[in-house]
């Protein structure tokens, strides 16, 4: 807890209702995160008020908190103005920062008449051709991977005519991507001529290198050479096809920013595709810990746009407060009308859904999840009104046998998969016989017990999950919902309802029953959870019903108790080792003694008698 925060919510309260920029300073001074405000008294006591409500990233940045500055303005305008300004001369911790450092790309073209076509980061003394250079290295790479694989040019190691026969040719040379200038029966010509096309589409674009290669083709019949004019026809009818397909992706869009962004685990990735003359031209990936969703689409844009060129057109996925203010100080950047939209339907939502798409994909990688998961997830998130993505889910059954080896199991899905070295057992202590919902309960509350002895550890039981599921309805979600409340707990609970044939078939609450179709991913998915549980449970019962039966046969030898029993279980692991075991060896075990040691040694070898 920051020990300055009475202080700084007196600070905060003293305020004035003016918009204006607030100036957040660590323990050393230093300047820590800017904002800006409509009302600064709104906004900055926020901060200092209950910490439940705030995300991970908003908590540690009040937690190193000592002091605050604030500067007043005439308008919100100028207060986002100012803020911009601060942030990019300060460039404070807690701030959503973007770097320039993209650098350029050039297109390199080796030296000698079998240059290779490559994109490279930086130019070399090498005797190569460089073209460039390009601020997008996105546009580079993937425009010189078409070309090489439009024209057929090697990608690979091989250099020529150093390796010439030496080896088969590839795989790309039997699937049409390469010419296989190693075989040695490439002409020099002709392999330059096609790096020409190739260097020629790069040049003047798929337009203007169908016009070429279609003169090229014609002047090839009319002089009878029906192979190269068969080849160059091959040529444009692949142009023609990458073409088509980009199409497809942005067959009307403007020029415009597509931005999207995706949030889970304290994470949130924004992904910015950047369209030109129809044409995706760039993409760029951003990640970094989550804050207020608005307010990280607002700084996001403004850092975004303070280091690069602002276009026509921006399309969003979702919008915020400052929208227009925001708008206005792109336009004013540009020196022209900027639109800014949130497109709900057609082409453009569409390309913000594929925007939004590749901003998950881009998260779960980093996590170590797939789209698919997060998916799921978020189907999960809506089905039961989650405030937020399911990210971290506990998932608790009861398992017994006529009420006795009472015990529970708890298993664990981190973005969508299961953690097994979260998973925990429980043997039930407080009460003998059967009865699930206080098994349940008892469950719960030593689980949380642990959690309130663990709490700021963030692993382990000193991590909150997102998400509580019981295997069970009404009666064990009730029971829960006590504990929970008296514990002081707020984590949204449901139970997995089975069928007949023990199929989860809905989810419970306070709200009643949720059916889930059989038909979607959500069913597949919480059916997965649920019969992982009962496994583990059971799995468990099992071993303490195996293990009581053993040291029930155990205690029943002379001199060996409960303690003995569980001792030598331990030393030896079986049953069927211990009844192995000369009496040298019993006599070695933790807690026992000569006699106890000859009584179990005589309880295995009963034909050693009274020897």
């Amino acid at each position: 807890m920051n020990p300055k925060m009475s202080d700084l919510r007196k600070k905060a309260m003293a305020l004035p209702l003016l918009p204006g920029v607030y100036i957040m300073h660590g323990k050393d001074g230093g300047i820590i995160y800017i904002g800006k405000a409509k009302a600064l008294k709104n906004r900055v006591s926020q901060y200092f008020g209950s910490q439940n409500n705030h995300p991970e990233k908003v908590r540690r940045m009040v937690e190193n908190v000592y002091d605050f500055e604030y500067i007043i303005t005439d308008s919100e305008f100028e207060a986002l103005i100012l803020e911009c300004s601060l942030i990019k001369q300060h460039t404070p911790k807690y701030n959503i920062l973007l770097k320039d450092d993209k650098g350029y790309s050039y297109i390199r073209i080796g030296p000698g008449d079998w240059g290779k076509l490559s994109y490279v980061l930086q130019k070399a003394d090498d005797g190569a051709t460089y073209i460039g250079p390009y601020k997008s290295s996105y546009y580079v790479k993937s425009a010189v991977e078409e070309a090489n694989r439009i024209f057929m040019l090697p990608t690979c190691g091989r250099r020529f005519p150093q390796d010439f026969r030496k080896a088969r040719p590839c795989l790309n040379y039997h699937i049409k991507r390469c010419m296989a200038p190693c075989t040695g029966r490439v002409k020099p010509e002709d392999y330059r001529e096609s790096l020409e096309q190739a260097l020629d589409f790069l040049k003047g674009g798929s337009s203007n290198s169908i016009r070429q290669l279609t003169a090229q083709m014609e002047e090839a019949a009319e002089n009878l050479e029906f192979e190269r004019a068969a080849r160059i026809r091959d040529k444009i009818a692949a142009v023609k096809k990458m073409g088509d397909r980009q199409k497809v992706v942005a067959n009307k869009v403007l020029d415009e920013d597509v931005i999207a962004s995706f949030s889970n685990d304290g994470k949130t990735c924004f992904q910015v595709f950047r369209f030109e003359g129809g044409r995706l031209f760039d993409r760029e990936s951003f990640i970094f810990d989550s804050g207020d969703s608005a307010s990280d689409t607002e700084e996001f844009l403004l850092g975004y746009y303070t280091l690069r060129d602002v276009p026509k057109n921006v399309a969003l996925d979702s919008g915020f407060d400052a929208v227009e203010d925001v708008q206005r100080w792109l336009c004013e950047k540009r020196g022209s009308k900027v639109n800014v939209t949130v497109p709900q339907r057609g082409e453009q939502a569409q390309l913000v859904a594929m925007c939004r798409s590749n901003a998950a994909e881009a998260l779960a990688q980093q996590n170590g999840a797939t789209v698919r998961e997060y998916s799921v997830l978020e189907e999960l998130k809506d089905t039961l009104g989650l405030p937020s993505l399911p990210a971290y889910i506990e998932c608790y059954d009861i398992s017994n046998l006529a009420g006795t080896e009472n015990v529970a199991g708890m298993v664990v899905y981190q973005n969508g998969r299961p953690l097994k070295s979260a998973y925990k057992k429980f043997k039930i202590k407080g009460f003998e016989g059967q009865d699930d919902y206080a098994s349940m309960a008892e469950t719960l509350t030593r689980r949380f017990e642990e959690y309130y002895k663990a709490e700021g550890s963030d692993t382990g039981f000193g991590k909150l999950p997102d998400l509580i599921l019981l295997d069970g309805g009404k009666g064990q979600v009730a029971a829960v919902r006590a504990v929970l409340e008296k514990m002081n707990i707020s984590v949204p609970l449901f139970g997995l309802v089975k069928d007949d044939r023990h199929r989860t078939r809905a989810v419970t609450g306070d709200g009643g029953e949720i059916a889930v179709s059989s038909k979607r991913a959500l069913f597949a998915f919480l059916s997965k959870m649920q019969d992982e549980v009962h496994r583990f449970a059971v799995g468990y019962h099992h071993t303490r019903r195996k293990n009581a039966t053993f040291r029930s046969s155990l205690t029943s030898i002379d001199g060996v108790g409960e303690v003995r029993a569980k001792a030598l279980l331990k030393y030896f692991r079986t049953i069927d080792n211990i009844s192995k075991a000369d009496l040298a060896e019993l006599e070695a075990a933790p807690k026992m003694t000569k006699n106890s040691a000859l009584a179990v040694y005589r309880f295995f070898h009963p034909e050693v008698g009274g020897q």
